[in-house]
C-alpha cells in the first residue's frame, strides 16, 4: 500500500533568482554570497551558483527568472517522501523544477512565469503556502 502523501509548509522567498555556471576550476566569486537563498555547488568541470539575480554580473553564463520556495523544516535525514510530495504534483502538472537541499531542509526553484500554476497545484495537493497569494 502506498504511503500517504505528506503535507509540507512552504514559503515563497523574496526576489528573483538566477542559476549561474562557472568553470569548475574558478574560485567562488564574492558576488555569489549575500542576502537571500544561496547555493554553491562544485562538481567536476562546473561551479554552479544560485543567488539573487541582481548580484550576477553581466557576462556570467546564467539562467535568470527563477523564484525560490523554501520547505519549512527542519526534516530528519531519514524522513522519506518530503521532496517527492512537493515535486510530484508539479511534475504531473507539466512544470519543471530545480531542487537544492541544505542541512535542515530544501528549496525548490521554479521559473517565475510558472509560479501561479505551481501555487494552485501545491494547494490542491494539500500543501500550505505562507507569504504567498494563492490565485483564485
Amino acid at each position: 500500500m502506498p504511503a500517504a502523501r505528506k503535507s509540507v509548509r512552504l514559503e515563497l522567498l523574496e526576489g528573483n533568482y538566477s542559476v549561474s555556471r562557472l568553470d569548475g576550476s574558478d574560485a567562488v566569486p564574492a558576488w555569489a554570497d549575500g542576502a537571500g537563498f544561496v547555493s554553491i555547488s562544485r562538481h567536476g568541470d562546473e561551479l554552479s551558483i544560485v543567488c539573487l539575480q541582481e548580484r550576477v554580473p553581466p557576462g556570467v553564463r546564467s539562467d535568470p527568472g527563477w523564484r525560490c520556495i523554501k520547505f519549512l523544516g527542519p526534516f530528519a535525514f531519514d524522513e522519506t517522501g518530503i521532496v517527492l510530495s512537493v515535486i510530484q504534483p508539479l511534475s504531473e502538472g507539466g512544470l519543471g523544477v530545480f531542487v537544492v537541499s541544505t542541512f535542515d531542509g530544501d528549496c525548490l526553484l521554479l521559473k517565475k512565469d510558472c509560479l501561479d500554476r505551481a501555487c494552485v497545484l501545491l494547494q490542491e495537493a494539500g500543501h500550505r503556502i505562507v507569504n504567498m497569494r494563492i490565485p483564485a
